[in-house]
């Protein structure tokens, strides 16, 4: 009785997978994907050179076939229109990721923002809350650019 109503409160939580799920709502790789699509959809647009960016960058720094990469996008876009704000990703990636895993995941951030090639104030906005909501310092998301945009160059 009591797994039966944790299933049902833990579905209507904001911001998590249902209990259909393919991917489990405690996965830290759905806290970052929905930040990825965060970013691309701040400016309006969800452009085809974004979506294909996450895309790629799922299944190299996730592990997942491109199957995995469709199926945890699709949840991660769920979670995220449930989600009240950002805070829930955030504080599950820093609660599981390590400050360089968070760099990492800085630079795969830069990259979808700078993807159509123009960075704009709603972008640059987002990615410093999200930087300071992840715990890293000014120095650290600079650098991260830095190491972005010579990875697009």
């Amino acid at each position: 009785m009591l797994d039966a109503i944790r299933r049902l409160i833990g579905d209507s939580v904001p911001g998590t997978p249902s209990a259909q799920s393919h991917v489990h709502k405690h996965d830290v790789r759905l806290a970052a994907c929905a930040l990825l699509l965060e970013l691309a959809h701040v400016d309006g647009e969800f452009t085809d050179v974004e979506r294909n960016r996450i895309h790629e960058m799922l299944q190299r720094h996730f592990d997942v076939d491109s199957a995995g990469a469709d199926a945890l996008m699709a949840e991660a876009a769920v979670a995220s229109r449930q989600s009240v704000d950002d805070f829930v990703f955030t504080r599950q990636v820093v609660k599981e990721y390590t400050l360089a895993q968070r760099m990492v995941l800085a630079e795969l951030m830069w990259q979808v923002v700078l993807a159509d090639g123009k960075l704009e104030e709603r972008e640059s906005y987002l990615m410093r809350k999200l930087a300071n909501l992840l715990q890293l310092e000014p120095a650290f998301l600079a650098e991260a650019r830095r190491n972005s945009e010579s990875a697009n160059g």
